[in-house]
């Protein structure tokens, strides 16, 4: 009998638990039954065992096995649209809402991998880099922005202070976020995993949720078995693959794609990036880099909408690489892989819940490592009684996209292409 794997990834190579767990076979019955093991799944069933819940999660293949194990690995803060954008168009109070929980996905993976000691590579700071000089006065107002909202660990780059950071002469300037950082993503979901079976909660992979029969209880059956539970939670984000119809319309599944080097020697390392901080650029469809625990440059970007499978991603990303450090060329990679994030119309995250007991988070639109942390106990909280923090994102409106699934990819195809070329014209 095969065994499902991940895909073939650096993270996959050089993950800490390779472990796979039992299939679900026959009856069990929980308090609540959570749908995916990714980081929103295992967060939320993690915060609930924490509280002495009775906790199944199913995972149609393996822990960590979509975006939660495939990711850049950057721990940045707040969400897609900003506190800003957030104030103006949903109000004062949800934008004052929204800027308490704005940094607060990064403080809880630090305090989740210090008491669980989760080995997952853990370095702090991540810098945002200016392509030009319209991005840079954008950093300049984000960093006003945070603090306004209590974030005071920010520094504004200039041109040549960021090469102090980054090894490269291509950027206008740049933002250090010392909140930010880096981790070994699907290390960092399979120790969080570890963690929830340690208290009692119970993982099955190659289980994939086939029909959710609500009710109360609700009842979540597999090929060869069934979780029979008082709450269902449904964390499958870009892939649900029809299992709740009117939630998947909502957004739509975008992949990205990575490569990473073979290991380099400590003298390039500290060139590449010589205090170790992760980057992302302020590009619409932006690159991402950081270097790995045991040295190799892991260099990602490019976006292709609604989840196609890029042919020959090194074709695709080396360019990119070589771009922002042209003395990479002729540098061996080991490996390349995709991943698939999801994205809503409004770039917001997705909250909500059908009936009683069916709850669903899905759509962080590119901030998914932190905001999918922060889900987990918002979600676990509102199953506990506490809506508070729940309510201001279930408030906000979740649009399908337009077209249906015929026509959402061209649609946002051409609105990427508006914003590709605002990029290259540097407006």
């Amino acid at each position: 009998m095969s065994v499902p794997s991940h895909i073939d990834s650096y993270y996959a190579a050089s993950a800490n638990d390779k472990k796979v767990r039992p299939k679900l076979e026959g009856e069990h019955r929980c308090d609540v039954c959570v749908v995916g093991a990714g980081f929103t799944g295992i967060s939320t069933a993690l915060s609930l065992a924490e509280r002495g819940k009775r906790v199944v999660v199913l995972e149609g293949t393996r822990i960590g096995f979509g975006a939660s194990g495939r990711n850049g690995g950057q721990i940045v803060n707040s969400f897609n649209r900003d506190i800003d954008y957030i104030t103006r168009t949903y109000g004062e109070d949800i934008g004052q809402k929204m800027g308490k929980m704005a940094f607060a996905g990064s403080e809880l993976i630090r305090e989740r991998i210090e008491k669980y000691n989760i080995d997952c590579d853990l370095k702090h700071g991540n810098v945002f880099a200016a392509c030009n000089k319209k991005q840079f006065e954008d950093l300049k107002s984000k960093k006003a922005l945070w603090e306004a909202h209590g974030h005071n660990e920010l520094e504004l780059l200039s041109a040549s202070s960021i090469q102090d950071h980054i090894g490269s002469d291509r950027y206008a300037g740049g933002l250090l976020d010392r909140k930010g950082g880096h981790i070994q993503p699907l290390n960092l979901v399979l120790g969080q995993a570890q963690a929830l079976e340690s208290l009692g909660g119970i993982i099955f992979e190659d289980s994939k949720a086939i029909r959710i029969e609500q009710g109360k209880p609700a009842k979540v059956v597999t090929e060869h078995g069934v979780v029979v539970a008082d709450t269902v939670v449904v964390a499958g984000n870009a892939y649900l693959l029809g299992l709740i119809p009117e939630v998947e319309k909502k957004a739509m599944p975008c992949g990205t794609q990575m490569v990473a080097t073979e290991v380099l020697s400590e003298e390039l390392q500290k060139q590449l990036l010589p205090t170790g901080y992760c980057v992302e650029d302020c590009n619409y469809l932006l690159d991402y880099f950081r270097l790995s625990g045991d040295g190799r440059l892991i260099y990602g970007g490019g976006t292709s909408y609604g989840a196609r499978e890029p042919g020959k991603i090194e074709q695709l990303i080396v360019p990119k690489m070589l771009k922002t450090f042209p003395y990479l060329k002729g540098v061996k990679i080991d490996f390349e892989w995709t991943g698939n994030f999801l994205l809503t119309l409004l770039r917001m995250p997705q909250v909500g819940c059908i009936g009683d007991n069916l709850f669903y988070a899905q759509g962080y639109s590119g901030h998914g490592v932190t905001n999918s942390h922060l889900m987990g106990v918002i979600l676990a909280d509102a199953i506990e009684g506490d809506r508070e923090r729940y309510d201001v994102f279930a408030s906000m409106p979740q649009y399908p996209f337009p077209g249906g699934r015929m026509l959402r990819v061209p649609y946002t195809a051409i609105g990427a292409s508006y914003y590709i070329m605002r990029d290259k014209l540097g407006i």
